[in-house]
């Protein structure tokens, strides 16, 4: 394989990630929107903390027109539910005119944002209905931001406070790290890290998490004002070691069921051997470092939590089904590119027969991290 042939499989995987990874849009049966319950559980366990930071950058910076933007939006409804919560929690604590709301949701230009915005109409008139017989509510303004996070969105200090929730554990590419000089995958037949990854595995994907966490608070730093704040939620791991039954586990048990597909030959071995996912679970130690190496932020709050199985049984169906379903909104537009979507049914049934299975042997806990970083 020539240089240039490497250098354009490396380009491929970067775009295949800008391109096709985002969240399953529309409104149906399989949507983001109708599976995202998952995250607006774990969300709204630290959403106190969350709405504190917000007032906290609120009351230190006092600014007559409040910058607030939220990072990796996707297009469900849990985006319009927490800016409502943002606003409501702001002009409790406004002893002073504020004129304006500017609200800025950012995800990629794949993005289905049409959700979000298509019940903009019906938020702005309970926003200005809220407004009878009070003076000079702030006008709002929810805008679009199409684009990297892990790149410049917003001019210097224009925000005030950046909120992001169930998105940097998304890396901006699979690592290049995975391949060899021939462009092949070197951890053949998984589609993360397990037990049976070649070291150069965990080491490529903690190496893509370095560089892209670092260049989000870089980016950052610039974007917010000092004293601006960050709220971060996103999924991490325990310990230094990537094999445990959290957030990995539920990696290695999808891995399984396209390995199953495999045997049925619905799937190409080849195919299974050169699908990775572009997602990392830092550890804390990890998420520390980068916010000290990087030196804008000081993190001020910290809290770890894990989502019990009985947490995410939703409408009576069995907890394998409810991952299932949340799975595969977030990961069934990359897979239909790689595999064909006609392995999508099939491939999410053994998903949730698999989960379950291992849920009555032992528990599956997915571990989240919530924290709040305060600009120098």
């Amino acid at each position: 394989m020539t240089r240039n042939t490497k250098l354009q499989g490396e380009r491929n995987r970067i775009m295949d990630v800008e391109k096709f990874f985002h969240m399953s849009g529309g409104v149906g049966d399989t949507s983001y929107a109708q599976n995202s319950s998952l995250q607006k559980k774990a969300s709204d366990m630290v959403k106190h903390v969350t709405l504190e930071a917000l007032r906290d950058a609120y009351l230190r910076l006092r600014p007559k027109s409040l910058g607030i933007a939220d990072l990796g939006c996707s297009s469900g409804p849990n985006t319009l539910s927490i800016v409502k919560d943002m606003i409501d929690a702001v002009e409790e604590e406004a002893s002073q005119p504020i004129t304006e709301f500017r609200v800025y949701l950012n995800d990629l230009p794949s993005n289905d944002f049409n959700p979000i915005f298509r019940k903009l109409p019906d938020f702005y008139r309970e926003y200005e209905g809220a407004r009878k017989g009070a003076v000079g509510r702030p006008h709002l303004y929810v805008l679009a931001c199409p684009g990297s996070f892990y790149g410049k969105l917003f001019p210097d200090e224009s925000l005030h406070f950046v909120h992001s929730s169930y998105s940097l554990h998304w890396l901006s590419r699979v690592p290049a790290g995975l391949y060899d000089d021939e462009g092949r995958s070197i951890n053949n037949g998984n589609i993360y890290i397990s037990a049976t990854s070649p070291p150069k595995v965990a080491e490529a994907y903690a190496g893509q998490f370095q560089d892209d966490f670092s260049a989000f608070l870089r980016f950052r730093s610039q974007e917010l004002k000092s004293g601006g704040k960050i709220v971060l939620i996103f999924l991490g791991r325990k310990g230094p070691g990537h094999v445990d039954r959290g957030n990995s586990f539920l990696w290695g048990i999808l891995s399984r069921s396209i390995s199953e597909l495999v045997l049925r030959g619905k799937v190409e071995q080849e195919k299974l051997n050169s699908y990775e996912v572009p997602f990392y679970a830092p550890s804390m130690d990890e998420v520390e470092r980068e916010i000290a190496r990087e030196g804008s932020f000081e993190m001020t709050e910290f809290e770890m939590f894990e989502q019990e199985g009985e947490e995410g049984i939703v409408g009576g169906k069995s907890y394998g089904t409810t991952v299932a379903n949340t799975v595969r909104a977030i990961q069934a537009p990359m897979i239909a590119n790689h595999f064909g979507d006609g392995i999508i049914d099939d491939l999410f049934m053994e998903y949730a027969r698999l989960v379950d299975e291992e849920m009555a042997v032992e528990e599956i806990r997915p571990v989240t991290f919530h924290l709040v970083l305060t600009r120098f």
